[in-house]
């Protein structure tokens, strides 16, 4: 894995000064896996071309701009843009069925379209990205409380035993773990609901 983020970013520094070629190496050593992951959400050939397509002009526009910091970490960079044109064009289809107007309108016609549940379902990994995100973004001892507390159901006295805090203590961590999250929520001006 260490090698493949090397040669990434190898290629891209490379494709920043003026080899052409470059993005054209790292275009084919991702396209599988890119375009699954596209196609695995969107369950059509075209759109998936399109949204591939899109993928990678932002990616040279965002590399020829000199916007480009993510370090060593090329592929999850793209695929998080892959993924935000996929929520693009979902909320630009707006995926809602054609009805006719007719006096037996049924409801569960619109409510029961599962392409709604799949755009809510790539909503729901995208906040659960962010927050995840936020998570790794706090110090290490609030970062493990909160871990515990949320993820785990563990009770504050339980994080006391297992961390060597006091209760008092376990309870400041949560508490400047949330304040930070809010903190870093507006920062970063993150819309975390569905």
């Amino acid at each position: 894995m260490q090698t493949q983020t090397n040669s990434d970013s190898i290629l891209v520094k490379n494709y920043i000064f003026g080899d052409e070629r470059c993005i054209e190496i790292l275009i084919k050593k991702h396209q599988q896996r890119l375009f699954s992951f596209i196609y695995s959400k969107v369950k059509d050939k075209n759109v998936s071309d399109d949204i591939f397509q899109d993928t990678f002009i932002k990616v040279i526009r965002t590399l020829k701009k000199g916007d480009y910091n993510e370090e060593g970490k090329f592929l999850p960079w793209v695929m998080r843009i892959a993924h935000n044109l996929i929520i693009d064009y979902f909320r630009k289809n707006n995926r809602m069925p054609n009805f006719k107007n007719s006096d037996e309108f049924d409801i569960f016609s619109i409510i029961s379209d599962d392409s709604l549940n799949a755009e809510k379902q790539i909503i729901q990994e995208q906040i659960f990205d962010n927050v995840r995100e936020l998570i790794n973004e706090l110090s290490e001892e609030q970062k493990e409380v909160l871990i515990m507390r949320m993820y785990r159901d563990m009770s504050f006295k339980e994080i006391s035993e297992n961390t060597g805090v006091s209760i008092n203590t376990a309870l400041g961590r949560m508490r400047y773990a949330l304040i930070n999250m809010r903190k870093l929520i507006e920062k970063h001006n993150i819309i975390l609901i569905n």
